[in-house]
């Protein structure tokens, strides 16, 4: 499932800086190039992409944070952004 673009919407409405790849030319993009996107930024990652988990490729204390998430195919944008 994509994440709603609003989700970035909603955080920084809660006060965070938040940023969409989707807005600076990464969609599709590499891992690794996302990765350090993030990490260029000193900002966590938000993610619903597995590979993120592999701590080989990303180990834990070597970034600003990654965060997978997932939620079932059956909630709908806004379920997920409340």
């Amino acid at each position: 499932m994509k994440k709603p673009r609003a989700t970035v919407e909603v955080l920084k409405g809660c006060g965070y800086e938040a940023k969409d790849i989707r807005d600076y030319g990464l969609r599709g993009a590499e891992d690794e190039e996302i990765y350090q996107f993030a990490q260029n930024d000193q900002a966590a990652l938000i993610t619903g992409d597995m590979g993120f988990g592999n701590i080989l490729y990303f180990p834990i204390g070597c970034h600003f944070g990654i965060v997978i998430v997932h939620f079932p195919n059956v909630m709908t944008p806004n379920e997920i952004n409340r």
